[in-house]
């Protein structure tokens, strides 16, 4: 399925994760904060760059990008979150009755992305396999302060072959607008994780026989640090419902 293919799915009201869906493309998370809120959102993205990859900003109140032209931000994707004081107050598959003109909206790279050159090299995506959501969990790991943001790093795993982990790495550092390679491979309790099978964001996946959980920064970092400062209002992805783009990953690959 292509793109807008993709997107004119979920417009009309389905509801899925988007890993593995229109291959090669890149896909975006998104953060939508009051235009008083943008500059703190810049400076953490900066002081944070692999969780937060920027790949565009908008004006405030625009729900385009050039990253897809025909792309209406506020309908695109296949689910969203509204945050009230750092509160999740819904999950609606459509935000234009809450959208605001003084919204800027950053659009930050996903690791959803990479998982078709970990495909090509021949390593598999669990969760893809198991038909679910890929787990998130929130880390001991804090990330630098941006203005008002602060928050503990989020990362999301996949198990992978012990004898294909290198690969993994060579395949996902190529794309760093994608969260580039892994942030910590093995032992989950280095992380704080305490329990694989109980994600912070998404669904557990099961490791087959051989398999290494392997950790990827997350673009989820930003709401942690969003409901941490407990701001007054936002507008996110829902975590692995993601903003299928127009945008190439072969564009944004690096030797």
């Amino acid at each position: 399925m292509s793109p807008a293919a993709a997107r004119a799915h979920f417009r009309g009201g389905a509801a899925r994760p988007t890993a593995g869906w229109a291959p090669g493309h890149i896909q975006a998370n998104l953060v939508a904060v009051p235009a008083d809120w943008a500059p703190d959102l810049a400076q953490f993205c900066r002081s944070n760059p692999q969780p937060c990859p920027v790949l565009d900003v908008t004006a405030p109140g625009a729900w385009r990008t050039p990253l897809a032209p025909d792309a209406d931000l506020r309908t695109d994707l296949p689910r969203y979150r509204i945050w009230r004081d750092g509160a999740l107050a819904g999950e609606p598959a459509d935000v234009t009755a809450h959208w605001r003109d003084d919204l800027v909206t950053f659009l930050i790279g996903c690791s959803f992305t990479f998982e078709n050159a970990l495909a090509d090299a021949g390593i598999p995506l669990r969760h893809v396999e198991q038909g679910r959501n890929v787990p998130m969990y929130v880390t001991n790991r804090a990330c630098r302060p941006g203005g008002r943001l602060n928050g503990p790093l989020v990362v999301s795993m996949r198990p992978v072959p012990a004898r294909l982990v290198a690969g993994a790495w060579r395949a996902s550092a190529a794309l760093p607008a994608a969260h580039g390679g892994p942030v910590h491979v093995g032992d989950a309790a280095r992380l704080g994780i305490g329990h694989l099978d109980r994600p912070d964001f998404g669904e557990a996946v099961t490791l087959e026989p051989g398999d290494v959980p392997v950790f990827w920064a997350c673009g989820v970092t930003p709401q942690a640090a969003l409901m941490r400062a407990r701001i007054p209002f936002a507008i996110t992805h829902a975590p692995g419902y993601m903003f299928i783009t127009d945008a190439r990953d072969k564009e944004y690959r690096v030797a």
